[in-house]
Formats: structure tokens, C-alpha cells, sequence
């Protein structure tokens, strides 16, 4: 619906200008996303198969660019600009709101039955496997965006100056951080991987460990401390108190208990990844071009190398691969204030295919949608001046 809402304005943003232009990274992005379809379609044919499951991958490409231009135009209208910081907020208070749901969820039945009655999800699934669920966030691809938020939210409160001036921002990233950062992986353990990248960003670019430390700095450290105290002494509360509470607790930092009580960092998820699911090609054709096969957990595999290679070889996953290079270096280049941040997403892509086959292009779809990038399009001579002073540059 917000992709319709991308191709109205599109359109309407054509004729007033009289042109369509996009920059060089939305047509690199389609150009990766040719060639893997293609390879994809290629592998399926070859294969004799009918299943397309990535074929079409360059329609769910335009699609979610399509949805970010609509709604960044939603944006644009109610702020005035659309810019990282504004990207950031929306989308960690989605994903704390999210978090909320699904403990609501959990332990309201009325709220459990209204969304169940409007919302089809695979709902019986996640009750099989004793997992919280929100409105179409469950299981891994919920921890994945989980993720990418906590790294955004890091990197809004290390840089944005206008967050670090203001405290009511400040309370409110910390606060859908702790809720996402707890909560989130009740939902999907994945989001340790967001966590232990978020806090090595705070660590490396908050300022605090320098040796010149400004006040903004302090600011920080000391709201981030205290929100840490907090969280720390009402998680311990409810899970000495709470029955629910400490079974959310055990399973999403089993890793940390198992390693407290038993001496090894190890989860039941972990092991049986390891156990039962690393599988590869059996024969140097599916290698190369791959079975055709994704669909319906053919090979008994989440991990996203097996089922990529398996299903395309190492050509598109060669292919797929490059992509999620080659998104993070184009924006780093054109931000250099935010490098650590995408060398992070880039890592966090690589690191994803571990556990499940998903990949976070939604967010690159936005940071193509943003002032920084529109204003960029315009040639010089044709930017008004509303554009030149009133209208700030982010990312």
C-alpha cells in the first residue's frame, strides 16, 4: 500500500519537475538485483524447477524502494525533512512498540484474539515453539531488523548533533533501546548480534573514552549509565518475582546463563545449527548454478549460506554477496560521518546468514529517500533557495 502511495508521488514529483533522476546507487542496486534474479531464474530453468523464490527478487527490490520513497513523502509532510535522525525514531519506535505487542500478546487473551482475528501470520507455529509474536515480527527476520535498529539508534546518539542536544531525544532513544534490546530478544535471540554491534559502536564513537571528553559526552554516558542501572535492577525484580518474566529471561540470554552456570557460552538454537543444519552441495554442478530449490524448508536448513549456495550455487550467491558490499561502501563514501555504522551493516549482513536466509535492503531503501540523497539529484543552477537554506542535509 505505501509502494502505491511511492508511485503516486513519484509521478506527481515527475511532472512538477519535469524529470526523474536517481543517483548512481539506486542504479547499481538494480543492476545487482538483474543479475541475481537472472541467476536465480537461470538456476530454477536449468534445474527444471518451478520454484522462483529469489527470481523475483528485483520485484521485491523495486517494491520496498517504491514503499521508502512513499513513505519518506509522508515524512517530508508532516516534518518538514527527511532526514537519519527522523528515519531513526520512526523506526525504533516501531520496533520498542513492536516489543510491547508481543508481550501483550503473550499474556492479554483479548489481545492475543483481536490480533489473531486480523491478522494471519502463521500464529500456531510460533504457539508450537512457545515463541512471542508481534503484528508480522517473529522468530529471526524480527531480530534482524531488531538489529539494524539498535545500530541506527547507536549511531544517531554518537553523531546527530541535534540529538545530543536535546534530552527529551536522548530518554527516548535510550528507552526504545533497553525495551528492544530486552524485549527483542525474548522475540529472536539474533539481536545479541545488534546489541554486541551497538555497544561497540557506543564504545568506540561516543566520545567518552577519549582523551578530551566534552560535555555532551558526559551527557550521554551518564543517561546511558543510569538507563542501564535500571533496566539491570527491574529485569532482576521481575525475574526473582515473576514466573512469565523468568522464562522470557532464560531463553533470551541463554547463552549468558549457560556460560555463568555451566562454563560455555552455548544455546539449544546454536547446537542444533551446528548439529543438523550446515548443509552444502553434494556435486560441483549445484555448486556452481545451484538446485533450483529454496522453498518449503526443502533441505531441512535456516542457514542462509547453505540455502542460498544450495539454491543458486556461488555464482548468485557471489552475486547477493557483492550487493551487501557494494550498498554499505556507496553510502559510506557519500556520509563519512556514518562509516563505522555501515561497516557494521555490512558485518551484520554477513553475520545474519548464520542463523536465517533474509537480508535488510528495506533500510537501504530508506537511507536512498533522504534529503541528503534528494537534494543531491537536483543540479545546482535549478535548486531553489528554499532548498539551499531551509531545507537541512542529513543522513
Amino acid at each position: 500500500m505505501i509502494g502505491f502511495l511511492g508511485v503516486f508521488m513519484m509521478i506527481f514529483n515527475t511532472i512538477r519537475n519535469e524529470r526523474l533522476t536517481m543517483t548512481s546507487g539506486i542504479v547499481g542496486s538494480i543492476a545487482f538485483s538483474f543479475l541475481f534474479s537472472l541467476v536465480c531464474f537461470i538456476a530454477a530453468d536449468i534445474n527444471s524447477t518451478n520454484d522462483y523464490a529469489y527470481a523475483s527478487y528485483i520485484v521485491s527490490m523495486s517494491l520496498w524502494l517504491l514503499g521508502a520513497y512513499g513513505l519518506c513523502a509522508l515524512y517530508r509532510v508532516l516534518h518538514g525533512e527527511v532526514s537519519f535522525r527522523v528515519v531513526t525514531f520512526y523506526l525504533a519506535a516501531v520496533c520498542a512498540g513492536q516489543c510491547i505487542i508481543a508481550l501483550m500478546i503473550d499474556n492479554i487473551p483479548s489481545v492475543q484474539l483481536f490480533v489473531d482475528s486480523f491478522v494471519v501470520q502463521g500464529q500456531e507455529f510460533f504457539e508450537d515453539v512457545d515463541r512471542l509474536y508481534g503484528i508480522g515480527a517473529a522468530l529471526d527476520p524480527a531480530g534482524v531488523r531488531f538489529s539494524v535498529v539498535l545500530i541506527l539508534i547507536a549511531a544517531v546518539l554518537n553523531h546527530d548533533i541535534d540529538t545530543r542536544k536535546n534530552n527529551f531525544y536522548i530518554l527516548f532513544l535510550l528507552l526504545t533501546f533497553f525495551i528492544i534490546t530486552v524485549v527483542g530478544n525474548i522475540i529472536s535471540r539474533t539481536t545479541i548480534l545488534g546489541l554486541a554491534c551497538a555497544g561497540l559502536y557506543f564504545m568506540l564513537s561516543s566520545g567518552v573514552f577519549r582523551t578530551l571528553i566534552t560535555q555532551d559526552a558526559i551527557k550521554l554516558a551518564t543517561l546511558f549509565a543510569l538507563f542501564l542501572t535500571f533496566a539491570v535492577v527491574i529485569s532482576v525484580y521481575l525475574y526473582e518475582t515473576n514466573e512469565a518474566f523468568y522464562k522470557y529471561i532464560r531463553f533470551a540470554f541463554e547463552g549468558f546463563f549457560n556460560f555463568v552456570e555451566k562454563g560455555e557460552w552455548r544455546t539449544d538454537s546454536t547446537d542444533k545449527l551446528n548439529r543438523e543444519m550446515w548443509i552444502w552441495p553434494t556435486d560441483f554442478k549445484t555448486w556452481i548454478i545451484g538446485s533450483g530449490l529454496f522453498d518449503n524448508f526443502v533441505y531441512n536448513t535456516d542457514i542462509g549460506y547453505c540455502r542460498f549456495i544450495l539454491y543458486c550455487g556461488l555464482i548468485g550467491f557471489g552475486i547477493f554477496a557483492a550487493f551487501f558490499v557494494y550498498l554499505p561502501m556507496y553510502f559510506a563514501r557519500a556520509n563519512p560521518q556514518y562509516t563505522f555504522m555501515f561497516l557494521l551493516l555490512m558485518a551484520l549482513s554477513f553475520m545474519i546468514w548464520v542463523k536465517v536466509a533474509t537480508d535488510i535492503f528495506q533500510f537501504y531503501a530508506l537511507f536512498f529517500c533522504l534529503d541528503k540523497f534528494a537534494n543531491d539529484r537536483i543540479p545546482n543552477q535549478n535548486r531553489s533557495y528554499e532548498n539551499r537554506v531551509l531545507r537541512p542535509r542529513y543522513i
